[in-house]
């Protein structure tokens, strides 16, 4: 397995096209609120995708973004 672009950590999993596969959209919040030290403050059984989408944004990223500033 190739070593990704130049600053990212680690080996990141790509889809079929080549592009970073995106979370799964049934992660539970909690899961995602443990690895990274954030609260987003609601349940930590709803699932991701729901959060994504109540919250206007694309990504895990963006939500990631949104609530650390």
């Amino acid at each position: 397995m190739a070593r990704d672009a130049e600053g990212m950590r680690g080996y990141r999993p790509r889809d079929r096209n080549g592009e970073l596969r995106d979370k799964r959209d049934d992660t539970h919040v909690g899961t995602v609120e443990k690895k990274y030290g954030v609260d987003f403050g609601v349940r930590s059984d709803m699932h991701l995708g729901t959060l994504i989408k109540r919250e206007g944004v694309t990504s895990q990223d963006e939500l990631l973004r949104k609530h650390r500033s």
